[in-house]
């Protein structure tokens, strides 16, 4: 296995983000419309918060069955604004950080993605699945 491979090998580049002052029925579609789990929350150019997919489904009827749950789920969502359900505190990483750092970052937190920020602002996101691929194409 390859030993300090900087993670802005395997980060997503695009990253798909909220504004602060978007609503969580615009998070929801964009959750859903990318396949994407986690999304960086900025103001201008400066990550604030990050919101999960899990986040968002806590506060949601996502397991209701009815054919009024897209209704109700935008009722709930809201009641509440993207700054109530984001996390705020949010860690970052440096492109030039090792895979094996951010790998051994993540395993020792409860959270599955980091943006990686580099001269303060977001130049990519990494995840859990990131670095399972990474691991997969190593066998």
């Amino acid at each position: 296995m390859k030993k300090r491979v900087p993670v802005s090998q395997i980060m997503t580049k695009n990253v798909v983000t909220l504004s602060i002052k978007d609503d969580l029925v615009k998070a929801e579609s964009l959750f859903k419309k990318n396949h994407i789990r986690h999304i960086p929350v900025t103001s201008g150019d400066k990550v604030v918060g990050m919101l999960s997919y899990t986040d968002l489904m806590r506060i949601s009827f996502a397991d209701a069955v009815d054919e009024d749950e897209q209704e109700v789920d935008t009722m709930v969502y809201n009641m509440f604004t993207l700054e109530q359900v984001m996390v705020k505190n949010v860690i970052s990483v440096l492109p030039t950080s090792t895979i094996q750092e951010v790998a051994k970052f993540l395993a020792s937190k409860e959270f599955h993605a980091v943006p990686v920020i580099e001269n303060e602002k977001l130049v990519g996101i990494v995840t859990t699945t990131d670095l399972i691929n990474y691991l997969i194409d190593q066998y």
